[in-house]
């Protein structure tokens, strides 16, 4: 009978493990019913007063992922005005033009599903779950004591590398940490990070000459950042980078950096359908043009303060971001890469790194694939700082150790994600309108990241 129930328990618990969240259900409640006094039961009762949640949550995240579909088949993505995308679309017979729903050229449903059933759900060089680190390239080097606002030198950056190098303990993704001056170019940058670092490594590609792309073909250890898409548009100035980088062969870290209420809707849901629809236009994009080629699903919804300005001290940052993650763990189970663990402060003070530890603890606790932006950075992603990157790394090794001492760091906890029944007519109305600020949508819902926010304190 013992044998039997902890058999039962630990199904149960793997079963929720892997989001089967309506198996595990079935099997605490046989549990409760039939095992009756035991320690297990204890555990199941403790599991079924969230269970149901667990299992709406998953239920809203699957509606996104469909919805997120729809709105590259029913929408559609504004490349009349591209004639290179269009093109390649054409010619991959890839535009639906008998669609009577569609408010720019729509992606016909077929060809979506063949392009990313194409994309790999196994990541090269994938440092495995939790997986923080550095990464943004902000445009400024804090320096101790000075306020000037320029990029880090050569020597500078050379001093990032090795001080990275000495707390790889806890960096697990070396994305480029800060912009640099023209002592040092783009491609000999990466080539410093590569003989410092031996963990996954993320660069833009961008500023690479055409034959410095070779460094980054065939290295499971290297991500290309790149994008192509924002307010369901193309950027004209990332078509050509993007086409290359997917041609080159290496591996793509997709990236949508969208901002509610300023670049896509302003309600959870919306932001994320809206990205996540955005990503894998960019992901069909990839597959068209080399199929197969390693794409990493890189949303990273961003939420702005009262001045529109994004804000890395908003306790809906690190919602948000955990979100994006589970959609992707939950559904798609494409590799994934979102944002936290910085803050909005532009000093390095006990304030902006205790903010930037409870943004990385809160990810932490819902869980996330690699977390870009963890350590050293300031000012909402303007500033890299060395002193804070060693103030976050010693209050990381804290956490981590927290958290694996944690018995509840086991279990899922919910995210109590907010439901917008009127999400794809937010997007519908801000494709027809060109920007989410004057739609009636974001109107409505410029409350409801603090709702959010008041329901996690009182409930989780």
């Amino acid at each position: 009978m013992s044998d039997q129930v902890k058999a039962l328990l630990t199904s149960a618990s793997q079963n929720e493990a892997g989001f089967e969240f309506a198996s595990a259900k079935k099997m605490y409640s046989e549990i409760t019913t039939h095992f009756k006094g035991s320690s297990e039961a204890d555990v199941a009762q403790e599991r079924l007063c969230v269970i149901d949640e667990l299992i709406r949550e998953k239920q809203v995240y699957q509606r996104i992922d469909e919805n997120a579909k729809k709105v590259l088949t029913d929408i559609g993505v504004n490349i009349a005005g591209n004639q290179r995308l269009m093109d390649i679309l054409m010619e991959a017979d890839a535009v639906n033009f008998e669609s009577e729903t569609a408010i720019s050229l729509p992606l016909k449903r077929d060809y979506l599903e063949a392009c990313l059933e194409k994309v790999s759900r196994h990541m090269p060089g994938d440092p495995g779950k939790n997986a923080f680190g550095t990464g943004a390239t902000p445009p400024f080097l804090k320096r101790p004591g000075k306020e000037e606002l320029r990029a880090a030198t050569k020597e500078e950056f050379q001093g990032i590398v090795n001080m990275v190098k000495a707390h790889s303990d806890v960096v697990k993704i070396f994305s480029l940490p800060v912009a640099t001056d023209k002592s040092i170019t783009g491609y000999e940058a990466a080539k410093c990070m590569d003989d410092g670092f031996k963990g996954l490594k993320m660069t833009a590609a961008k500023s690479f000459a055409d034959d410095e792309m070779v460094f980054l073909k065939g290295k499971d250890d290297w991500l290309d950042g790149t994008s192509l898409i924002t307010s369901l548009a193309p950027m004209d100035t990332m078509v050509e980078p993007f086409i290359r980088s997917v041609k080159a062969g290496v591996n793509l870290l997709l990236l949508d950096l969208s901002i509610a209420g300023s670049s896509a809707p302003g309600s959870p849901e919306a932001l994320l359908t809206q990205i996540h629809a955005q990503v894998m236009f960019m992901m069909v994009m990839a597959q068209t043009l080399n199929p197969g080629v390693p794409c990493i699903h890189g949303g990273i919804p961003g939420v702005d303060e009262a001045g529109g300005d994004l804000s890395y001290s908003s306790k809906s940052q690190p919602l948000i971001n955990a979100a994006m993650a589970r959609l992707n763990q939950w559904i798609t189970k494409f590799p994934s890469a979102q944002s936290g663990g910085s803050t909005s402060l532009t000093q390095v003070n006990d304030q902006a790194v205790l903010e930037s530890a409870q943004s990385r603890d809160t990810l932490r606790k819902y869980g996330v694939h690699i977390l870009r932006h963890a350590m050293g950075a300031l000012g909402s992603l303007n500033y890299f700082s060395q002193e804070k990157f060693i103030k976050d790394c010693e209050m990381e090794r804290k956490s981590m150790a927290d958290f694996a001492n944690d018995p509840a760091g086991i279990w899922t906890h919910p995210l109590y994600f907010p439901e917008d029944p009127d999400a794809m007519a937010g997007i519908r109305e801000i494709a027809e309108k060109g920007n989410p600020k004057y739609a009636d949508h974001t109107l409505k819902n410029v409350e409801s990241f603090m709702k959010w926010e008041k329901t996690i304190k009182l409930k989780g």
